[in-house]
Formats: structure tokens, C-alpha cells, sequence
């Protein structure tokens, strides 16, 4: 026997099957109790059966309705054996029929009808070629009541003819049946399948929406979020908020969405979020739904800004990777002549003419050397770092290098604790500061402020490193400059100092400021905290 297009694998059916099947014996039942009814409420004068079968009929009907009760209510959970159960109750029906067609006086009693709609019914439940064999043994079962109804009393060839007609209805009937539950069931499978395709389209589209680093959400056009990402609500500064109007996600966003609709540019001015603090850009979208919904994306400004510098120190990478050997070479010739030439005797301007050279050469190869520690920046090897035990070895290494009297720097360590950090980057770091401060300060004792201790809030702890200097400070027209590669006011400076040390605390996860004037410039460092000091 062929199998159906529902049919699971190791021969057991779908759910679908089953459900048609016990919808099929409801319809049985339901029959059952009408012909009984029939069958023992009608007076025999108005029965549509002969009143010399009444007790045939009576007896048939009445087990008709018990064999299909049983059907009903207990067997209906069983699911084993679907096609033995399928093929006893067609046959039952055939067989019950059959005597009731004979009962009413053979196929003119109209109960051949009934034996079209359960072979229909076994066609659409059923499978394979079983529909042919019931159609085949409805068709023995009727022109065998109908040659014992000839034998038995008169010939009829009309009523011969209507079981022959009505035999061809069986096969055309149990034929297109199957044929349609096969289209039906093909097209459930199909339903089915994209189904399941489309249930796992929507959730990696939602796991990708929820990875996204920019926010988005879903608006109306009457400026309410019908979805959001968890992406948008840290960028808002928001926490488990429900769907609702714009406004109450944020004020200046839902400006930005009332001036778009207005006719604005699709991506409106960047606007500043005070609960987040992140500067943020709008993108509005117009989807293609029925109610023309809006799709928000928001992207952090300052990310878009770590980007653009990264791609810029990979080129200043690039670049320097190539210059290094082409210039380094040449700079230690010059450096070296200009060396050979002050030993011999010349005349005072020529010496200061070579003494020119030598100084320009020392500070083109200084450039030279600030700008390839740049690509230390993607080389970062954070660790714990013991602040108080580390500042005690860096500041006597760099009194020693630099010829510095160490009373100079005063040093207000409070409850430091740990930082993480590189440790070649904090080292660079603090170098370049203390050098900066050195050279704008007075140079007396304590003219250099060395100040650690923990700021930052409960949620967001952070030790800070802080070194002031009793200089001239910081103009305030100079200090949107201050951090900009070879920018220095110092005749002899590269003017990368300030910039590396700015771009390796980046790379660390930091923060490197200036703040007011105290008198003089004064530099914060603000790292992660981990812990408390160890020795």
C-alpha cells in the first residue's frame, strides 16, 4: 500500500490523520443515533423501511449506534493501527448499509448515498489504494443485495441499473476523494514547513535586532514605539520601559522625529542624551507596512568617532611602518657627520651651523620615534596593577633618567587600590605627563602634584590619577588644541606627547583629561578600579 503525503516517518501517522479520522466516527455516531431514532420512534406505516424487516432494521441500527459509541469514546485515544481501524469501520458501514438498503427494499431505498459519503470520508482520511479496496467491496456488497433481492422476488432491471450507476459512484467518489486530501495534505505540509521556516527567520532576525550596537525602534506615526531593542534603551538611558509615546523614551529624540515628519532631513542634526550621556544620530526609515510604521536607528556618535580614529591609526600605521627605515637611516648619517664634523677645529659659526644640524636631527628622529609608539596602541596587555608599588619604581626610575630632584614631585597617594592597565602604556602614559609638567613648571620642590586616589560613583567606580603643576596653566584658546597630534608650545617639544598618552588610555579602557587650571595645567587619568591595594 502506497503511503500518504502526512504520514510520519517509522510509519505513524500525523496528528492530522487522527483528527480527521475522529471527526470522521463524530459523523458516524451522529448517523447512527438518526437511523435508530428512525428505526424505533416512526410508526411502521410512515418508516422508509419494509414492515416485513423491521426487526432487521431495528437490530441493525441499534448496533450500529453501540459500535460506533465505542468508536467515539473509548478507541478515539488509542492511536495504533490506523489503517485496521480505519478499514473495520468502513467495512461496518458497508456492511450495515448493505442490510439497510435491503431493508428498504434494495437501491431505490436511498441508503446508497450513505456508503458514498463514508467511502468520501475513508477517502480523505485514508491512504494508498485501500480507498479502491472499500469502493470494490461496497460495490460486491450492494450488487449482492441486489441479486438477493432479485432472487427473492421479482427481476428489476432499473433497479439493477441504479446499483450499477450507483457501484461507478463509489470508485469516482473514493477516487476524487483521495485525490483531494492528498492536494490538501501537500499543502498543509507546505503550510507547515514555511511555517516553521518563518518561525526561525523571526527569531534570528530578533537575535540579530538584540546584537546590534546601534539602537532601533519601531514607531507609529502618530509618534508612539510599537518595539524597541534592549540596544536603544541603554543608548536612552532607560531601563524595562514599556512601548508607548516617543516623548517619555526621550524629548530630544521625539523632536528630532516631529521635525522629520515635518519635512526635515532624514538624518537629522546629533543630539545629546543627558540620562546616557552619549551623543546619538537619528536615521528615520519608512517601512512598507499597512500603517506606514517608522523604523528609529540610533548609533552612537562617539562610537562612530572611535572608529574613524582607528582607521586613522591603522593608516598613520601603515604610513609609518614605511617612513621608519626610509628616515631613520639617513637621520643616523646626518647625525653621525654632524658628530665627525664638531670634532674637528672650525670656526665658531660654522660649529653653530653643525650644532643646528645635530639638534634638528635629535628631534626629527624624537618624531620619529613618538610617532612609532603609536602602534603600541592595538598591542594592549591589560592587567592588574598594585598603583602605590608601581608609582614607587616609576617615579625613581624617572628622577634618575631625567636628572631630577625628587623633591620636585610630591606624591598624595590615598586609598589607590589596583588599576588595569598595560603596563608599558602606563609607564608611557605618566612619562609623557610628568615630562609635560616638568617643563611648564617653576622646577622647585613640590612644583609637580602627583595625587591618586578613588572617584567615580557606585556604579561606576574609577581611580584617578592627577598631575598638577605650578606653571602658567593652559590658555583658554589653546585647550581644544591640546591633544591634537604636533600641536606643542614648546620650542624643542614634538608635540606628540600629549596625544599618545591620551590614545594609549583609550586603548586601556581610560580616560585622560584635562581640567581647570590649579594653577597650572592639571591632567586626570581615570582607570578601572579593581580592588584594593596590595603590597
Amino acid at each position: 500500500m502506497g503511503s500518504g503525503i502526512g504520514q510520519a516517518v517509522g510509519g505513524s501517522f500525523s496528528e492530522t490523520h487522527w483528527s480527521s479520522f475522529h471527526y470522521l466516527n463524530l459523523y458516524r455516531f451522529v448517523l447512527a443515533a438518526l437511523l435508530f431514532v428512525a428505526s424505533v420512534g416512526v410508526a411502521p406505516e410512515n418508516s422508509f423501511f419494509l414492515a416485513e424487516f423491521s426487526r432487521l432494521h431495528i437490530s441493525v441500527s441499534a448496533f450500529y449506534l453501540l459500535a460506533t459509541g465505542v468508536a467515539v469514546m473509548p478507541l478515539h485515544r488509542y492511536r495504533q493501527h490506523f489503517n485496521l481501524q480505519l478499514s473495520a469501520y468502513i467495512l461496518l458501514d458497508i456492511g450495515v448499509f448493505t442490510a439497510l438498503m435491503y431493508a428498504g427494499g434494495g437501491a431505490r431505498s436511498g441508503f446508497g448515498a450513505l456508503l458514498l459519503v463514508s467511502l468520501a470520508g475513508a477517502g480523505l482520511v485514508g491512504q494508498g489504494r485501500l480507498v479502491l479496496f472499500y469502493a470494490a467491496v461496497a460495490t460486491i456488497a450492494v450488487l449482492g443485495a441486489e441479486v438477493f433481492w432479485a432472487l427473492r422476488s421479482a427481476f428489476e432491471q432499473a433497479a439493477f441499473m441504479q446499483a450499477g450507476l450507483l457501484s461507478i459512484g463509489f470508485f469516482a467518489t473514493a477516487i476524487s476523494a483521495r485525490l483531494l486530501a492528498k492536494r490538501i495534505l501537500a499543502n498543509e505540509e507546505l503550510a507547515r514547513q514555511r511555517g516553521i521556516a518563518l518561525a526561525n527567520q523571526t527569531l534570528v532576525s530578533q537575535r540579530v535586532i538584540e546584537e546590534m550596537q546601534d539602537g532601533v525602534l519601531l514607531v507609529s506615526q502618530d509618534a508612539r514605539v510599537l518595539q524597541h531593542n534592549p540596544r536603544a534603551e541603554r543608548m536612552l538611558g532607560l531601563r524595562a520601559v514599556a512601548d508607548g509615546p516617543l516623548s517619555t523614551y526621550s524629548s530630544e529624540l521625539a523632536e528630532s522625529f516631529g521635525a522629520w515628519q515635518s519635512g526635515g532631513a532624514a538624518e537629522p542634526e546629533p543630539f545629546e542624551i543627558a540620562a546616557s550621556g552619549l551623543t546619538l544620530r537619528a536615521r528615520f526609515v519608512v517601512t512598507e507596512s499597512s500603517d506606514g510604521a517608522v523604523l528609529v536607528f540610533l548609533e552612537d556618535m562617539g562610537r562612530v568617532q572611535e572608529r574613524a580614529q582607528q582607521l586613522k591609526l591603522a593608516a598613520l600605521g601603515r604610513l609609518t611602518a614605511n617612513i621608519a627605515h626610509e628616515i631613520r637611516n639617513p637621520l643616523s648619517a646626518i647625525s653621525h657627520a654632524g658628530e665627525l664634523l664638531l670634532e674637528e677645529r672650525r670656526e665658531e659659526t660654522q660649529e653653530r651651523l653643525v650644532r643646528i644640524v645635530r639638534d634638528n636631527t635629535l628631534r626629527l628622529d624624537r618624531i620619529v620615534r613618538d610617532v612609532l609608539e603609536l602602534g603600541q596602541r592595538d598591542r594592549v596587555h591589560r592587567e592588574p596593577i598594585d598603583v602605590v608599588a608601581f608609582l614607587s619604581v616609576f617615579l625613581e626610575e624617572f628622577c634618575v633618567k631625567e636628572k631630577l630632584d625628587g623633591k620636585i614631585i610630591r606624591t598624595e597617594i590615598a586609598d589607590a587600590g589596583r588599576i588595569r592597565f598595560d603596563r608599558s602604556h602606563l609607564h608611557q602614559v605618566l612619562w609623557n605627563i610628568l615630562g609635560n609638567a616638568l617643563r611648564h613648571s617653576r622646577g622647585e620642590p613640590g612644583s609637580v602634584i602627583l595625587r591618586v586616589f578613588r572617584g567615580g560613583n557606585a556604579n561606576s567606580p574609577a581611580l584617578e590619577i592627577h598631575v598638577i603643576d605650578d606653571g602658567e596653566g593652559v590658555a583658554d584658546d589653546l585647550r581644544e588644541h591640546i591633544f591634537e597630534p604636533f600641536f606643542t608650545t614648546h620650542s624643542r617639544g614634538t608635540g606628540l606627547g600629549l596625544y599618545i598618552a591620551r590614545e594609549l588610555c583609550e586603548a586601556n579602557r581610560a580616560r585622560l583629561e584635562l581640567l581647570g587650571n590649579a594653577p597650572g595645567a592639571h591632567f586626570c587619568i581615570k582607570g578601572e578600579v579593581i580592588g584594593d591595594s596590595q603590597s
